[in-house]
């Protein structure tokens, strides 16, 4: 799912707030909460609360490592990955 996968990368840079979150990827706060919520179970995010907000970030640090490899992959091939016809 591109939204997660929006989510994560924006995660890259540290904790984000839920309004923070929404602004990155430009979707409803519905909509990241919930997305939230499964990358929570799934063990690849992690909730810190502070007084009525609650910060998230990354939970597995190789995630971080994972993540950036893959957008210095896309920065490479991105072009090529586009143009090709076989793509869709």
């Amino acid at each position: 799912d591109t939204t997660r996968l929006s989510l994560l990368l924006s995660l890259l840079e540290g904790e984000r707030r839920v309004a923070d979150l929404v602004a990155a990827v430009g979707t409803s706060q519905a909509n990241v909460s919930g997305h939230l919520a499964c990358l929570k179970e799934c063990g690849l995010i992690k909730a810190r609360p502070d007084g009525r907000q609650v910060f998230y970030s990354l939970a597995v640090p190789e995630l971080f490592d994972l993540l950036s490899a893959a957008e210095n992959v896309l920065a490479v091939t991105g072009d090529a990955i586009e143009l090709c016809p076989r793509y869709r």
